[in-house]
Protein backbone atom coordinates (compact mmCIF):
# COMPACT_ATOMS: atom_id res chain seq x y z
CA UNK A 1 0.00 0.00 0.00
CA UNK A 2 1.00 3.27 -0.36
CA UNK A 3 0.19 6.03 1.41
CA UNK A 4 1.44 9.52 1.57
CA UNK A 5 1.41 12.07 4.61
CA UNK A 6 1.05 15.27 2.95
CA UNK A 7 1.70 18.84 4.73
CA UNK A 8 3.45 19.34 8.10
CA UNK A 9 0.36 18.88 10.39
CA UNK A 10 -0.15 15.45 9.01
CA UNK A 11 3.77 14.31 9.11
CA UNK A 12 3.25 14.74 12.99
CA UNK A 13 1.62 11.68 12.64
CA UNK A 14 4.18 9.37 10.76
CA UNK A 15 6.46 9.09 13.94
CA UNK A 16 6.42 4.95 14.58
CA UNK A 17 3.54 4.99 11.88
CA UNK A 18 5.04 2.01 10.38
CA UNK A 19 4.80 -0.09 13.52
CA UNK A 20 1.56 1.05 14.49
CA UNK A 21 0.29 0.32 10.93
CA UNK A 22 2.32 -3.44 11.34
CA UNK A 23 1.87 -4.15 7.50
CA UNK A 24 4.55 -3.56 4.68
CA UNK A 25 3.50 -0.19 3.01
CA UNK A 26 5.64 2.45 1.22
CA UNK A 27 5.18 5.62 3.41
CA UNK A 28 6.34 8.69 2.18
CA UNK A 29 6.75 12.19 3.57
CA UNK A 30 5.58 15.01 0.98
CA UNK A 31 5.18 18.99 1.96
CA UNK A 32 2.65 21.65 2.49
CA UNK A 33 3.35 22.59 -1.36
CA UNK A 34 3.79 20.17 -4.03
CA UNK A 35 7.02 21.79 -5.82
CA UNK A 36 8.83 19.18 -7.70
CA UNK A 37 7.64 16.70 -10.20
CA UNK A 38 8.52 14.12 -7.91
CA UNK A 39 6.36 14.74 -5.29
CA UNK A 40 3.28 15.61 -7.42
CA UNK A 41 3.78 12.16 -8.87
CA UNK A 42 4.09 10.49 -5.26
CA UNK A 43 0.68 12.42 -4.28
CA UNK A 44 -1.13 11.02 -7.52
CA UNK A 45 0.13 7.48 -7.03
CA UNK A 46 -1.25 7.35 -3.23
CA UNK A 47 -3.63 4.68 -2.07
CA UNK A 48 -3.83 6.57 1.07
CA UNK A 49 -3.68 9.89 2.11
CA UNK A 50 -3.44 11.53 5.49
CA UNK A 51 -4.01 15.07 4.96
CA UNK A 52 -5.54 18.46 6.22
CA UNK A 53 -6.88 20.11 2.85
CA UNK A 54 -7.56 18.45 -0.76
CA UNK A 55 -8.48 21.04 -3.91
CA UNK A 56 -8.19 21.00 -7.56
CA UNK A 57 -4.94 22.48 -7.53
CA UNK A 58 -3.12 18.85 -6.24
CA UNK A 59 -2.68 16.41 -8.30
CA UNK A 60 -5.98 13.73 -8.86
CA UNK A 61 -4.71 10.48 -6.47
CA UNK A 62 -7.37 7.93 -9.10
CA UNK A 63 -6.26 5.13 -7.48
CA UNK A 64 -6.63 6.63 -4.08
CA UNK A 65 -9.04 4.39 -1.34
CA UNK A 66 -9.01 6.39 1.88
CA UNK A 67 -8.52 10.40 2.25
CA UNK A 68 -8.05 10.87 6.60
CA UNK A 69 -7.95 13.76 7.87
CA UNK A 70 -5.92 13.57 11.23
CA UNK A 71 -8.36 15.36 13.58
CA UNK A 72 -12.03 16.83 13.29
CA UNK A 73 -12.58 19.60 10.81
CA UNK A 74 -12.19 18.86 7.60
CA UNK A 75 -13.58 22.06 6.15
CA UNK A 76 -10.48 22.72 4.25
CA UNK A 77 -11.55 19.18 1.95
CA UNK A 78 -13.33 19.54 -1.25
CA UNK A 79 -14.70 16.47 -0.96
CA UNK A 80 -16.87 16.26 -4.61
CA UNK A 81 -12.74 16.81 -6.23
CA UNK A 82 -11.71 13.71 -4.21
CA UNK A 83 -12.39 10.53 -6.67
CA UNK A 84 -16.03 9.38 -6.16
CA UNK A 85 -14.44 5.64 -4.90
CA UNK A 86 -12.27 7.54 -1.85
CA UNK A 87 -13.48 6.93 1.69
CA UNK A 88 -13.34 9.95 4.22
CA UNK A 89 -12.47 9.53 7.64
CA UNK A 90 -11.87 12.28 10.46
CA UNK A 91 -10.16 11.12 13.76
CA UNK A 92 -11.13 13.18 17.30
CA UNK A 93 -9.08 11.88 20.15
CA UNK A 94 -8.50 15.40 21.52
CA UNK A 95 -11.28 15.74 23.52
CA UNK A 96 -9.26 14.70 26.74
CA UNK A 97 -6.62 17.17 25.76
CA UNK A 98 -8.62 20.21 25.55
CA UNK A 99 -11.19 19.27 28.71
CA UNK A 100 -7.75 19.44 30.22
CA UNK A 101 -6.89 22.72 29.40
CA UNK A 102 -10.53 24.68 29.99
CA UNK A 103 -10.68 23.23 33.06
CA UNK A 104 -6.78 24.40 33.92
CA UNK A 105 -8.08 28.02 32.08
CA UNK A 106 -11.16 27.81 34.65
CA UNK A 107 -9.09 26.83 38.01
CA UNK A 108 -6.45 29.94 36.78
CA UNK A 109 -8.86 32.40 36.97
CA UNK A 110 -10.07 31.39 40.50
CA UNK A 111 -7.01 29.61 42.11
CA UNK A 112 -3.70 32.37 41.64
CA UNK A 113 -0.83 29.90 41.82
CA UNK A 114 1.39 31.87 39.82
CA UNK A 115 0.57 35.56 41.19
CA UNK A 116 0.73 33.97 45.04
CA UNK A 117 4.52 32.31 43.81
CA UNK A 118 5.37 35.83 42.21
CA UNK A 119 4.13 37.53 45.34
CA UNK A 120 5.59 35.12 48.04
CA UNK A 121 9.48 35.68 46.50
CA UNK A 122 8.85 39.26 47.38
CA UNK A 123 7.97 38.77 51.01
CA UNK A 124 4.20 39.35 50.22
CA UNK A 125 1.60 37.12 51.56
CA UNK A 126 -1.03 38.58 50.18
CA UNK A 127 -2.99 34.68 50.05
CA UNK A 128 -2.43 34.17 53.35
CA UNK A 129 -5.17 31.76 54.89
CA UNK A 130 -6.75 33.49 57.70
CA UNK A 131 -8.61 36.65 57.00
CA UNK A 132 -11.40 37.28 54.96
CA UNK A 133 -9.78 40.20 52.80
CA UNK A 134 -7.28 37.31 51.72
CA UNK A 135 -9.32 34.77 50.03
CA UNK A 136 -9.23 33.44 46.48
CA UNK A 137 -11.95 31.76 44.27
CA UNK A 138 -13.24 28.25 43.18
CA UNK A 139 -15.53 26.62 40.79
CA UNK A 140 -17.27 24.27 42.83
CA UNK A 141 -20.41 25.63 42.55
CA UNK A 142 -19.87 27.38 39.48
CA UNK A 143 -22.08 26.94 36.40
CA UNK A 144 -20.36 26.02 33.09
CA UNK A 145 -22.59 26.55 30.16
CA UNK A 146 -21.43 23.93 27.20
CA UNK A 147 -22.49 25.60 23.33
CA UNK A 148 -21.72 22.01 21.92
CA UNK A 149 -22.29 18.46 23.26
CA UNK A 150 -20.13 16.33 21.35
CA UNK A 151 -16.66 14.56 21.86
CA UNK A 152 -15.49 18.23 23.39
CA UNK A 153 -18.32 19.14 25.22
CA UNK A 154 -18.92 15.80 27.19
CA UNK A 155 -15.09 15.25 27.94
CA UNK A 156 -15.76 18.82 29.24
CA UNK A 157 -18.76 17.97 31.58
CA UNK A 158 -17.13 14.91 33.26
CA UNK A 159 -14.42 17.04 34.33
CA UNK A 160 -16.63 20.18 35.38
CA UNK A 161 -18.74 17.77 37.33
CA UNK A 162 -15.75 16.19 39.20
CA UNK A 163 -14.99 19.86 40.38
CA UNK A 164 -18.79 19.58 41.85
CA UNK A 165 -19.98 22.53 39.03
CA UNK A 166 -23.37 22.68 37.43
CA UNK A 167 -23.22 21.98 33.45
CA UNK A 168 -25.95 23.62 31.40
CA UNK A 169 -25.44 22.56 27.53
CA UNK A 170 -27.22 23.98 24.39
CA UNK A 171 -26.86 21.60 21.60
CA UNK A 172 -28.37 21.68 18.14
CA UNK A 173 -29.96 17.99 18.61
CA UNK A 174 -32.05 17.52 21.96
CA UNK A 175 -29.81 16.51 24.97
CA UNK A 176 -31.08 14.97 28.18
CA UNK A 177 -30.70 15.89 31.35
CA UNK A 178 -28.72 12.90 33.03
CA UNK A 179 -25.81 12.81 36.09
CA UNK A 180 -23.68 15.04 33.43
CA UNK A 181 -26.19 17.85 32.49
CA UNK A 182 -27.78 19.65 34.83
CA UNK A 183 -30.18 21.59 32.68
CA UNK A 184 -30.12 21.40 28.38
CA UNK A 185 -31.23 24.45 25.58
CA UNK A 186 -31.81 23.61 21.61
CA UNK A 187 -30.20 26.03 19.57
CA UNK A 188 -33.40 28.14 19.54
CA UNK A 189 -32.90 28.85 22.87
CA UNK A 190 -30.25 30.35 23.22
CA UNK A 191 -31.46 33.63 24.47
CA UNK A 192 -32.56 32.28 27.93
CA UNK A 193 -28.62 29.81 27.60
CA UNK A 194 -26.34 32.44 27.88
CA UNK A 195 -27.15 34.19 30.37
CA UNK A 196 -27.77 30.85 32.57
CA UNK A 197 -23.75 29.80 33.03
CA UNK A 198 -20.83 31.85 34.88
CA UNK A 199 -18.39 30.41 32.16
CA UNK A 200 -19.56 29.80 28.53
CA UNK A 201 -17.35 27.12 26.65
CA UNK A 202 -17.90 27.21 22.95
CA UNK A 203 -17.09 23.67 20.97
CA UNK A 204 -19.42 23.94 18.13
CA UNK A 205 -18.05 22.70 14.66
CA UNK A 206 -17.78 25.60 11.92
CA UNK A 207 -20.40 25.46 9.91
CA UNK A 208 -23.15 27.78 8.05
CA UNK A 209 -25.47 27.61 10.77
CA UNK A 210 -22.61 28.23 13.79
CA UNK A 211 -20.80 31.18 12.00
CA UNK A 212 -21.12 33.61 14.45
CA UNK A 213 -23.37 32.01 16.67
CA UNK A 214 -22.63 33.73 19.15
CA UNK A 215 -22.56 37.46 18.17
CA UNK A 216 -23.67 41.07 19.79
CA UNK A 217 -27.02 39.68 21.49
CA UNK A 218 -25.16 36.51 23.20
CA UNK A 219 -22.90 39.30 25.03
CA UNK A 220 -25.55 41.16 25.98
CA UNK A 221 -27.52 38.61 27.18
CA UNK A 222 -24.56 36.87 29.46
CA UNK A 223 -23.96 37.47 33.44
CA UNK A 224 -21.61 40.77 33.22
CA UNK A 225 -18.54 38.43 35.25
CA UNK A 226 -18.96 35.90 32.49
CA UNK A 227 -15.86 33.96 30.78
CA UNK A 228 -15.99 32.98 27.19
CA UNK A 229 -13.26 30.67 26.59
CA UNK A 230 -13.17 29.43 22.49
CA UNK A 231 -11.74 25.64 21.46
CA UNK A 232 -14.07 25.19 18.64
CA UNK A 233 -13.46 27.37 15.75
CA UNK A 234 -12.91 31.20 15.61
CA UNK A 235 -15.49 32.31 13.14
CA UNK A 236 -18.03 30.98 15.81
CA UNK A 237 -17.74 33.77 17.47
CA UNK A 238 -18.17 37.46 15.67
CA UNK A 239 -14.93 38.71 16.09
CA UNK A 240 -16.16 42.70 16.46
CA UNK A 241 -18.55 41.73 18.77
CA UNK A 242 -16.03 39.93 21.14
CA UNK A 243 -13.88 42.45 21.23
CA UNK A 244 -16.33 45.47 21.59
CA UNK A 245 -17.66 42.98 24.82
CA UNK A 246 -14.15 42.92 26.25
CA UNK A 247 -12.92 46.46 25.21
CA UNK A 248 -16.04 47.71 26.99
CA UNK A 249 -15.43 45.32 30.16
CA UNK A 250 -19.45 44.12 29.17
CA UNK A 251 -18.32 40.55 30.43
CA UNK A 252 -15.87 39.76 32.76
CA UNK A 253 -12.99 38.23 30.50
CA UNK A 254 -12.54 35.19 27.58
CA UNK A 255 -9.69 32.74 27.18
CA UNK A 256 -9.25 31.72 23.31
CA UNK A 257 -6.93 29.42 21.79
CA UNK A 258 -9.25 29.47 18.02
CA UNK A 259 -8.17 32.49 16.05
CA UNK A 260 -9.13 34.76 12.84
CA UNK A 261 -6.01 34.72 11.29
CA UNK A 262 -3.57 31.48 11.24
CA UNK A 263 0.33 32.05 10.05
CA UNK A 264 0.77 31.59 6.00
CA UNK A 265 3.38 31.31 3.74
CA UNK A 266 4.07 34.95 2.97
CA UNK A 267 3.13 35.73 6.89
CA UNK A 268 4.60 33.08 9.65
CA UNK A 269 3.95 35.36 12.72
CA UNK A 270 0.63 37.50 12.37
CA UNK A 271 -1.15 38.18 15.38
CA UNK A 272 -4.75 36.13 15.11
CA UNK A 273 -7.06 38.87 14.40
CA UNK A 274 -7.08 41.90 12.49
CA UNK A 275 -8.43 44.10 16.04
CA UNK A 276 -5.58 44.64 18.27
CA UNK A 277 -7.03 42.19 21.01
CA UNK A 278 -3.47 41.96 22.16
CA UNK A 279 -4.00 44.98 23.83
CA UNK A 280 -6.45 43.82 26.44
CA UNK A 281 -6.10 42.70 29.81
CA UNK A 282 -9.22 40.81 30.57
CA UNK A 283 -8.44 38.25 27.35
CA UNK A 284 -5.99 35.01 27.42
CA UNK A 285 -4.86 33.99 23.92
CA UNK A 286 -3.30 30.93 23.32
CA UNK A 287 -2.13 29.76 19.41
CA UNK A 288 -4.64 27.03 19.24
CA UNK A 289 -2.77 24.30 21.51
CA UNK A 290 -5.29 23.12 23.48
CA UNK A 291 -6.01 19.75 21.32
CA UNK A 292 -2.10 19.20 20.94
CA UNK A 293 -0.70 16.63 23.33
CA UNK A 294 1.33 13.64 22.64
CA UNK A 295 -2.03 11.88 24.13
CA UNK A 296 -3.83 13.20 21.05
CA UNK A 297 -0.91 12.32 18.35
CA UNK A 298 -1.07 8.88 19.70
CA UNK A 299 -4.78 8.11 20.02
CA UNK A 300 -5.25 10.00 16.51
CA UNK A 301 -2.29 7.63 14.81
CA UNK A 302 -3.73 4.60 16.20
CA UNK A 303 -7.44 5.38 14.40
CA UNK A 304 -5.81 6.55 11.15
CA UNK A 305 -3.44 2.81 10.90
CA UNK A 306 -6.69 1.29 11.71
CA UNK A 307 -8.84 2.63 9.61
CA UNK A 308 -5.90 1.85 6.41
CA UNK A 309 -6.01 -1.64 7.80
CA UNK A 310 -9.83 -1.77 7.39
CA UNK A 311 -9.74 -0.22 4.24
CA UNK A 312 -7.46 -2.28 2.44
CA UNK A 313 -9.20 -5.45 3.81
CA UNK A 314 -12.45 -4.66 3.08
CA UNK A 315 -13.71 -3.91 6.56
CA UNK A 316 -15.70 -1.03 7.78
CA UNK A 317 -14.42 2.10 8.89
CA UNK A 318 -14.55 4.44 11.87
CA UNK A 319 -15.71 8.24 11.92
CA UNK A 320 -17.07 8.17 8.32
CA UNK A 321 -17.33 11.39 6.64
CA UNK A 322 -18.21 10.20 3.33
CA UNK A 323 -18.18 6.95 1.70
CA UNK A 324 -16.34 5.35 -1.01
CA UNK A 325 -17.75 3.64 -4.06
Amino acid sequence: MRIVFHGENAASFSHGFAERLGQPAEIALLPDTLASEADRAAYAAAEAIIGVKFDASLPSPAGLKLFHVPGAGYDMVDLPALPAATAVCNCFGHEQAIAEYVMSAILSRHIPLADADARLRRGDWTYWAGAPERVHGEIAGKTIGLLGFGHIGKAIAARAKAFEMTVHVANRSKVATSALVDRAFTLDALGDFWGSADIIVVSVPLTAETKGIVAAAAFAAMRPDAVVINVGRGPTIDEEALYAALKDKQIGGAIIDTWYRYPSAGDSKPLPSNLPFHELSNVLMTPHMSGWTSGTISRRQGVIADNIRRRFAGEPLVNVVREGA
